[in-house]
């Protein structure tokens, strides 16, 4: 089976994306706790993870371009090679305390993690139609042995040295060079010379289309929301006496719900259609706010993260999926960038508020202020339904008049 290069460059990408989420995991849950201990005004607690983020956003549209160009292999190798620049430029400022040094680590480290992010995109590009909703998801399914090790390690290499969590970013960057050595075995065709030259239409026109304001809108507001309540929850459940150990329990649901689906969602496309998924997605964040608000309790904690993850990755995955109908092969790298670009644009600006609205107003009403959003989204699933009814009543009414 692995003879196939859509099967070999799964599996592959499947492990690289389990290293990316573990490395994403462990920053975002020692982040906040490393920025709440070094930063001189506690409202900046989480802009190293922010920093992350933002990092991610400004390279979504270079990292889609640089591809282009050079070819999928070529930029995950070199984008490796960055990601491990950054991490040890984290750990040496975490040895220094030099918060602001941490965040520009941190910001190196989001331009690793922007090419990282088309791993999924990477395995769809070689896989044939019906296979890539299953490409996309079995890829993503990577992550779940993050939702085990990313904390675990946070944890276990907490006190190895003598300034906590510094073995955890070296043995963070340790994890990117076993990234360079199996990308390097990643096997996509590049464009051709004259693919390359083809620009297709303007990215506007591709961005009106509603497939467009459908995957993106999913995509933007299920990321925002995730990483606005997600980078709040250990630094509001220490707030509230939780030990730092249980905040970590909390997180490793938290990412089994964002990654364990995925072996499944595209199964779930396949059978019931793209829009119920997301749909379900989205009801799935609105259940895990308001179990948010029902009390602060471990349990509480636990399940609003879990079906937090679960809502993301139905939006996400599904996004994802609608995304690869909206393109031609000529404004693929555009497309992807313009859809990435506005994702992580979106999850930098609820990361940083995360940290301001928790120092602020406290943790129920950061669940609160993001049900508005969650809201958004379901109608905005809603109406993309009923327009993708309509245009598939349209494409049955030639053949209906023929027979």
């Amino acid at each position: 089976m692995f003879k196939h290069p859509q099967y070999r460059n799964v599996t592959l990408l499947a492990v690289c994306q389990s290293i990316f989420v573990c490395g994403q995991t462990t920053l975002f849950f020692v982040g906040g706790l490393i920025g709440y201990k070094l930063a001189a005004d506690k409202a900046l607690a989480t802009l190293p993870v922010s920093a992350v983020i933002l990092g991610t956003a400004l390279m979504t549209i270079p990292a889609s371009m640089v591809m282009r160009r050079v070819g999928r292999r070529a930029g995950f190798m070199g984008a490796a090679v960055v990601g491990f620049t950054g991490l040890l430029i984290c750990a040496f400022a975490l040895y220094t305390s030099a918060f602001w040094l941490l965040v520009a680590g941190a910001l190196t480290v989001g331009f690793y993690n922007a090419f990282c992010q088309y791993y999924r995109f990477a395995a769809a590009d070689a896989a044939t139609p019906a296979f890539r909703p299953k490409a996309i998801s079995l890829v993503m399914a990577g992550g779940i042995v993050a939702g085990v090790i990313g904390p675990t390690i946070a944890i276990q290499t907490r006190s190895l040295m003598d300034y906590e969590y510094l073995a955890s970013y070296l043995t963070l960057a340790v994890m990117v060079v076993c990234v360079f050595g199996l990308v390097s075995f990643v096997r996509i065709p590049r464009l051709s010379e004259t693919e390359l030259k083809e620009t297709g239409r303007p990215l506007l026109t591709i961005m009106r289309q509603p497939k467009f304001i459908a995957a993106a809108g999913s995509s933007m507001l299920g990321y925002g929301i995730m990483a606005l309540l997600m980078t709040a929850t250990p630094l509001a459940m220490i707030a509230c006496d939780h030990p730092v150990d249980d905040a970590g329990f909390v997180i490793q649901w938290h990412v089994v719900g964002m990654f364990a689906p995925s072996f499944f969602t595209g199964h779930l496309i396949t059978r019931f259609g793209l829009v119920k998924v997301m749909l379900t997605g989205a009801i799935l964040l609105l259940v895990a706010t308001g179990t948010a608000l029902l009390g602060i309790d471990m349990l509480h904690f636990m399940i609003s993260m879990f079906l937090l993850g679960l809502g993301w990755n139905f939006l996400f995955v599904g996004g994802s999926t609608l995304l690869t109908e909206v393109y031609t092969p000529a404004e693929r790298a555009k497309t992807q960038a313009a859809h990435d670009f506005m994702v992580f644009a979106t999850t930098a600006a609820g990361s940083f508020l995360s940290g301001q609205l928790l120092y602020r107003v406290g943790w129920e009403m950061v669940n609160v202020i993001a049900l508005p959003f969650i809201v958004a989204v379901t109608l905005l699933v809603i109406r993309y339904a009923f327009i993708r009814r309509a245009e598939e009543q349209a494409a049955a009414s030639p053949a209906t008049a023929t027979t």
